[in-house]
């Protein structure tokens, strides 16, 4: 959103992109945010207005609009804590200091605990899929070891579309994966999972021996190409439909993961530093996924409850 009246949101940007290293997704939801606040502060200022003159009213006014269009406070949150970002940025930066986008507090969120697969749920969908992938055909082994790697890794989407052959160790049984930050880090693959892409890669190096096949990705389509976000996307709902699993969301398969190590007696900072997390009360979530299941079954099993 280069504009030449206002450079600082693209030199922000480009310094979240280039040196803090985040990724392309954040940097896309960020310049969304930024560009609708400075679109607001030209009416709301009729035009003229500076990043340091912008006050309280403005903020509030900004996040009344973002509520008028129907955003969620998820959503809303999000823009605030662009807009924040900014002007630490700038004040960093361009010494522009505004104390008014400083002491604006985020929307208070609703807490959701996240959806995941019981114990149940997780064989049948395992069952089904290990089923259909009996032929060694592609695809279906494919979704299989895809499906493997998300519920052994408990790894996010992008992560698994972003792997490369180089990023697996079959035989140390571990996969090196690049997360938020382009952050490292190394996460053991499970025996069931190992067996599953042992399998897949067989059927792979068939397809990759054509020319204009991309050598490198774990994960491709039938033509040769790595599988997009979107498409590892269709493939997980697509097994969730099959099974039944409605309101599951490929993040679902992160949370059965944590969730099913917690519940096993997993450490939690062990688990924190498989998921990736930056912050130990970000993995804490789980826990209560955990607590909140103890008191439906006491509730349904103690006389008294």
């Amino acid at each position: 959103m280069p504009d030449p009246k206002r450079p600082e949101p693209a030199e922000f940007l480009t310094h979240l992109e280039k040196e803090r290293g985040h990724s392309p997704h954040t940097v896309k939801a960020y310049c969304r945010d930024l560009q609708a606040f400075t679109e607001f502060c030209d009416r709301h200022y009729a035009g003229a207005w500076t990043w340091g003159a912008v006050d309280r009213t403005g903020i509030r006014g900004f996040l009344g609009e973002l509520q008028r269009r129907g955003l969620t406070k998820r959503s809303a949150a999000r823009a605030l804590s662009a807009v924040r970002s900014l002007y630490r940025y700038l004040q960093l930066h361009h010494g522009v200091t505004n104390a008014a986008a400083r002491a604006a507090k985020i929307p208070r969120l609703d807490k959701r605990l996240p959806t995941y697969l019981d114990r149940e749920q997780t064989q049948r969908l395992f069952e089904w899929a290990e089923a259909r992938a009996e032929g060694d055909e592609f695809g279906p082994t494919r979704d299989l070891a895809i499906l493997e790697l998300f519920y052994s890794t408990g790894i996010r989407l992008s992560e698994l579309g972003g792997l490369n052959l180089e990023d697996l160790d079959l035989l140390s049984d571990q996969a090196k994966v690049r997360g938020k930050g382009r952050k490292e880090r190394i996460v053991p693959v499970g025996s069931r999972a190992v067996l599953a892409l042992r399998r897949y890669l067989n059927l792979r190096e068939d397809l990759v021996a054509r020319p204009g096949t991309d050598r490198r990705a774990v994960f491709i389509s039938r033509r040769g190409r790595r599988l997009s976000a979107r498409g590892i996307q269709k493939l997980v709902h697509l097994m969730f439909d099959a099974v039944g699993g409605d309101g599951l969301r490929v993040h679902s398969l992160r949370h059965t993961f944590a969730t099913h190590m917690l519940d096993a007696g997993a450490d939690l900072r062990a688990v924190q530093e498989l998921l990736g997390h930056a912050s130990l009360s970000t993995t804490q979530v789980y826990t209560h996924t955990s607590v909140e299941r103890l008191k439906k079954v006491y509730q349904q099993a103690h006389p008294r409850a």
